[in-house]
């Protein structure tokens, strides 16, 4: 009898320790949300318009499509605030978000930003159509 009580004591430990780690997660995503967010905007901003030419004109559309790309998740605003400084890895290790932070990249990968995405998706077509070729 007391073995089930034990266990069921640490079964409701672990749910409450679970539920706080789960808060503490959102608390972290309402954050960039909220706060975060609006730096990374005006980062965005100042960027494309200090570096306006004539191949990349970075009128007022393409800086509101910027801008909706990059704050449409938050963990396309976590990356951007890591890529322009706003926040850095010793900040996330100092207010304790930085496995709220690798979370975040692991739950949201799909919607992470990433290099030569279309790139490795085009050349594994181009594979496929030089296969077919050749029979």
């Amino acid at each position: 009898m007391e073995l089930i009580v034990v266990i069921a004591i640490v079964f409701l430990g672990w749910i409450f320790w679970s539920l706080f780690k789960a808060k503490r997660f959102n608390q972290f995503k309402f954050m960039l949300m909220h706060e975060i967010k609006p730096k990374v905007i005006r980062a965005l901003e100042k960027e494309l318009t200090e570096n306006r030419s004539a191949q990349t004109p970075n009128n007022k559309v393409h800086i509101e499509a910027s801008i909706y790309y990059w704050t449409q998740y938050p963990v396309r605003i976590l990356q951007a605030a890591l890529n322009y400084k706003i926040i850095d890895e010793q900040w996330l290790k100092k207010t304790g978000n930085w496995r709220n932070s690798q979370h975040l990249f692991f739950i949201e990968a799909k919607y992470k930003q990433t290099v030569n995405n279309t790139c490795r998706n085009e050349a594994s077509q181009d594979d496929t159509f030089q296969e077919d070729d050749k029979t």
